[in-house]
């Protein structure tokens, strides 16, 4: 068995006429950059639950993606982080939402989660948690783009709430300036033991209500990690994944049905999610090694490491 691990970026109407050969290139170039960490973890007998949290901590520090530094605004101009883990040998999970001040909610959520008490810690308190474990903190400026910050003001001025990151790019917009990218970042890993992992994280959606909570945070809707199954990890319209349980669901259906990892991830993102308008992706690792990353968006940022092997990265069909 070879360890692998998958990433994602995000999900959306990304078009050729979008990016820049440069924007491009800086994509591809920060997808390898997460990939390496992880694949470097997997190389050295490292567990998938260190690969997927090491993925989506660089995921998180990079301004080019909405989770950790570059989220987007709330309606109220502050920032609000979502993020969870969970292991597929043991189904421990863990996870935070709406937290303002933690550079790295994926650690905070993995802290959470080996703490073993709760699953979910919330706003405050899950700061204080956080704080307590050591974890850095950040003023709220950290967070700030100036792309963020403009894409916000359109939304206010057009009256636009809840808007998605990568949809709707022009040749005039940069990347990080569409206005409705779908912009949650995840990794899946399986490792020498055969074991699954799965993580998430997020800024949420572009002038969201302030303590709205996506399907990020919520294990089995926007992650989910069975040793039996899969590693699933998603992005997109979190309300409409939230009521799909878009990621336990892809678990459930290999389970109950025996489908295989393609068949069950077609069903959930191809038919189920559609069927009430639920736009995006998902990136998923099964027991036996195979990745699936599909999506019914234009494109979806997108990598995949095995050990020993070649990254690589994806923005398009």
């Amino acid at each position: 068995m070879t360890p692998v691990l998958a990433i994602h970026g995000g999900a959306g109407t990304i078009t050729r006429a979008a990016l820049s050969p440069e924007q491009e290139r800086g994509y591809h170039e920060a997808l390898d950059y997460v990939l390496q960490g992880g694949q470097r973890i997997l190389e050295h007998g490292g567990s998938a639950l260190d690969a997927v949290t090491e993925a989506v901590f660089r995921l998180e520090e990079c301004p080019l993606f909405n989770a950790g530094k570059g989220s987007v605004f709330t309606h109220a101009g502050t920032h609000e982080l979502d993020a969870s883990i969970m292991d597929g040998s043991t189904l421990a999970a863990g996870a935070v939402a709406c937290v303002k001040s933690l550079r790295n909610p994926i650690l905070a959520a993995r802290r959470v989660m080996e703490d073993g008490r709760h699953v979910l810690l919330v706003g405050e308190g899950a700061e204080a948690f956080a704080r307590a474990a050591g974890l850095d903190t950040v003023p709220p400026d950290y967070y700030f783009t100036e792309a963020r910050y403009a894409q916000w003001q359109r939304a206010l001025a057009e009256g636009r709430s809840g808007l998605l990151d990568h949809d709707a790019q022009t040749l005039a917009a940069e990347p990080l300036d569409a206005d409705t990218k779908m912009g949650t970042v995840g990794a899946v890993a399986l490792d020498a033991r055969g074991n699954l992992a799965a993580a998430t994280s997020t800024g949420g959606v572009t002038d969201k209500r302030v303590g709205r909570v996506g399907d990020s945070p919520l294990i089995g809707a926007g992650c989910y990690a069975n040793n039996r199954t899969a590693a699933v990890s998603c992005t997109g319209s979190g309300e409409m994944f939230i009521r799909m349980l878009a990621a336990y669901d892809v678990s459930a259906l290999m389970e109950y049905r025996a489908l295989s990892l393609a068949h069950a991830c077609a069903v959930v993102v191809m038919e189920k999610l559609p069927a009430i308008d639920g736009r995006g992706g998902l990136i998923a690792v099964d027991a036996q090694g195979n990745v699936c990353m599909p999506f019914n968006t234009e494109g979806m940022y997108r990598g995949e490491a095995r050990t020993g092997g070649p990254r690589l990265t994806a923005i398009y069909r």
